[in-house]
């Protein structure tokens, strides 16, 4: 994506709202989520029948999901003020019908944009992708691979596997010191900067009998690097691919052979597909922050609706600590 005023992929402009009818809400965004599968919506000339989700077209508004206030209700079950979580896109206040909405209950002690974190499509992904049940089949006392381990989904990955579902050996994988340094506090066993020029050569010496897991949240090398290092029958988790989203040349896999000799299983999975199920992760979530076996952290950036291409950009060079999110209005 291009920021700035020439050639400038966003373009900020003003539109009317309809009016507010019979079972639909005006709301008003205060945060925004930002998540790398948004670089993938806004992808040119993509093919629907491949996509989960319908991609934003030229003049259309950014998807985004949001924390909102309702500021109107015409649904008697929705009152005003209430927060709701909307897929509204990148706007300031939207007209939206409520069977769209989540409506979710405040939980005490923590902020409401943990909706969209630990307790929103992040902290689903980590719950179902893990599968620890499902997608992964992971199971007490085996062995695991997080990549992007400081992100939002790494991060909760790393800490459901360790403490919830009771890993052997949690390796963690960053992008710098001082992430590696605070994964090391919520439970990665190992952690390891990919930045540095040992990366390879350490890995490897973390994982001397193999893992029965790798979470890939980043393609690339460092999915190339896990391949080997997963034993015969082992699986990987294809959760994110965001080391190729905007060179698409990073995507070459040298390593694909170990696939075949080795019986791996390679398995995609996006937690749309997971959303009859949201009940069970939420309860096992809570359950778990009551525990103590969680931790969240949030990197919460106060931003105007124009800055939220830049905070969203943010993404890509890894300055995030844990969940991104972009607020735009007070509570």
């Amino acid at each position: 994506p291009e920021l700035g005023e020439l050639n400038s992929t966003f373009k900020l402009q003003s539109v009317e709202l309809p009016e507010v009818k019979d079972g639909q809400l005006l709301i008003q965004p205060i945060f925004f989520s930002n998540d790398p599968a948004q670089r993938g919506w806004i992808y040119p000339n993509q093919d629907e029948r491949r996509t989960y989700m319908k991609p934003v077209q030229a003049g259309e508004c950014m998807k985004a999901l949001a924390l909102a206030k309702v500021l109107e209700s015409k649904d008697a079950s929705i009152a005003e003020g209430n927060f709701v979580v909307a897929s509204c896109g990148w706007i300031e206040k939207a007209v939206v019908d409520t069977k769209d909405i989540f409506s979710l209950p405040m939980i005490p002690g923590l902020s409401p944009s943990v909706s969209l974190g630990a307790f929103g499509g992040t902290g689903l992904t980590a719950f179902f992708g893990r599968g620890f049940t499902d997608i992964a089949q992971f199971k007490e006392g085996q062995s695991i691979i997080v990549s992007a381990a400081a992100g939002a989904t790494g991060n909760m990955v790393v800490q459901l596997a360790k403490y919830a579902f009771k890993a052997k050996k949690v390796i963690a994988i960053a992008g710098s010191a001082k992430k590696c340094e605070w994964l090391r506090t919520i439970g990665a066993d190992v952690a390891l900067n990919y930045k540095e020029s040992s990366f390879k050569k350490d890995l490897q010496e973390a994982a001397p009998d193999f893992v029965d897991c790798y979470f890939d949240l980043v393609g690339g090398d460092i999915l190339d690097a896990c391949i080997p290092l997963v034993k015969p029958y082992g699986r990987i988790v294809a959760c994110g691919a965001i080391t190729g989203y905007n060179d698409t040349s990073k995507h070459v896999i040298k390593n694909w052979t170990e696939v075949i000799t080795n019986s791996l299983t390679i398995q995609g999975f996006v937690v749309l597909h997971f959303m009859h199920r949201i009940q069970e992760a939420l309860d096992f979530i809570s359950l778990a922050l009551k525990e103590g076996k969680l931790k969240i952290e949030e990197t919460v950036v106060r931003a105007s609706i124009e800055e939220l291409p830049m905070i969203w950009m943010r993404l890509f060079s890894g300055e995030n600590l844990g969940k991104l999110i972009s607020q735009v209005a007070d509570l």
